[in-house]
């Protein structure tokens, strides 16, 4: 047990100090720690990286930082790997490269753990490909009761659409089964385009494998990121070490800092920043391994709120985000980001039962922390999520959002047979904590 000093997650949006923390390095020490905190009345929850933006992870009784990772076994003719629920994202492709396997889709941040990524529905984007949670097979989770559960397609089978995407409501996860495929490669193409263009052609842009886009808010051009998978064995043109440093780390991360910094003291500098920042952009092509395309560097702090809404509602969505931004005179620092996915059949997946579309927006942390203590209430995020709800959008569970489970419910058919597992895993609410109060209720 360790010294319960405060906790923060990576953008500084939830604070607290739990009861006390633990590390659990197995399962028997993850059952132990919640049968404890049972008969104490604490409730647990497992923090893993601390990447989400809500306080989805918020232990304000007992904290467990679970202290184990790596791969724990592969079966390799069926393409299958089992990772302690602790491994992060970025040690996935490592421990896979033996075996010639790869993930099918990821996002563009890969610091998250296996664990908190497909508990909070993390996705990438392609309109013929699922978030993490559907390269789920199995996993094992530490339910409510302190009984150690293990769900696949042979056992507990009809748990497996609640538990890929859990919120961390159902159990402490322990380890994770993914499908993963052939290793192989992405050929990418970025370009800079007209706004209105690669709007009116999202749905002919979307027969991509995977394609999404950036628009800086204030000007009429968006930068395309279009990848065509290939076979492992193509011919690979990686960027040079030197065009990645310059790209990801030079103008990406410490240039747009600056900038960041220059807006939030004076932001009449905004629309001028962001125009120039459009005129940048150029044709970026090349060909690398999945992992290195899919992956992007995100240093620089920010707040986010992203929704899910129905696919062929994302170019009336965006634009009318755009007339908003115009008609408020927003100065925004930070490109709005729009991506796609296919259906699933995961009960709270943000892609549950529709083809999906995701609208995301962000702000600089010091401009967004100005916002939330009140000092624009009828903010971007604001006005950005009441378009998105008219759209029946779904939010992002581990991103900005102020829905209560009254709305959840009405976007999500099957909200109710989540509760019905919840009410079968955690009758006693062992893994409350605001967070899940809010979004699941009681």
């Amino acid at each position: 047990m360790l010294t319960a000093a405060p906790w923060r997650n990576w953008a500084r949006t939830e604070e607290v100090s739990p009861r006390r923390v633990e590390r659990p390095a197995s399962a028997d020490a993850v059952q132990r720690a919640v049968v404890a905190a049972r008969a104490q009345g604490l409730p647990v929850k497992a923090v893993g990286s601390g990447h989400s933006f809500t306080g989805i992870a918020v232990a304000p009784g007992v904290q467990l930082d679970l202290a184990w990772s790596g791969v724990l076994g592969v079966d390799e003719s069926a393409r299958r790997a089992t990772f302690a629920a602790g491994t992060r994202l970025y040690e996935i492709a490592g421990l896979l490269r033996p075996y010639g396997l790869a993930l099918e889709n990821m996002g563009d941040i890969d610091r998250q753990t296996i664990a908190g990524a497909i508990s909070t529905g993390t996705h990438g984007t392609g309109a013929r490909f699922g978030g993490i949670a559907t390269q789920v097979a199995a996993l094992t989770l530490v339910t409510g009761t302190g009984d150690l559960l293990h769900v696949s397609e042979t056992e507990n089978a009809e748990l497996l659409p609640a538990v890929r995407v859990s919120l961390g409501a159902l159990g402490i996860i322990v380890d994770v089964t993914l499908q993963c495929v052939d290793v192989f490669a992405l050929h990418a193409v970025e370009s800079p385009q007209p706004f209105d263009d690669v709007v009116d052609a999202w749905e002919e842009h979307n027969a991509a494998d995977h394609f999404e886009f950036y628009w800086f808010p204030g000007t009429a051009s968006v930068q395309t990121k279009t990848n065509t998978r290939l076979p492992a064995d193509s011919p690979l043109e990686p960027l040079t070490p030197w065009r990645r440093w310059l790209d990801d780390r030079l103008v990406s991360t410490e240039v747009h800092r600056a900038v960041c910094q220059a807006g939030f003291a004076v932001p009449a500098l905004l629309p001028r920043i962001n125009r120039l920042a459009a005129a940048f952009w150029g044709r970026r092509e090349f060909t690398d391994l999945s992992h290195r395309v899919f992956v992007t560097d995100r240093d620089v702090r920010f707040f986010e709120m992203e929704y899910a809404i129905p696919f062929a509602a994302v170019p009336d969505a965006i634009r009318e985000l755009r007339a908003e931004v115009a008609r408020r005179g927003w100065r925004i620092s930070f490109p709005v980001e729009v991506r796609s996915s296919a259906s699933d059949d995961t009960l709270l997946s943000t892609a549950s039962g529709r083809r999906s579309g995701y609208i995301a927006v962000h702000r600089y942390w010091r401009e967004a922390a100005r916002e939330f203590r009140g000092v624009a209430p009828e903010g971007y995020f604001a006005a950005a999520e009441a378009i998105f709800r008219s759209f029946g959008g779904r939010p992002h569970w581990g991103k900005l959002n102020t829905v209560d489970a009254a709305y959840l419910r009405g976007v999500y058919p099957r909200f109710d047979e989540f509760l019905a597992v919840r009410e079968r895993l955690d009758p006693e609410r062992v893994f409350r904590n605001p967070y899940l109060t809010r979004v699941l209720g009681d």
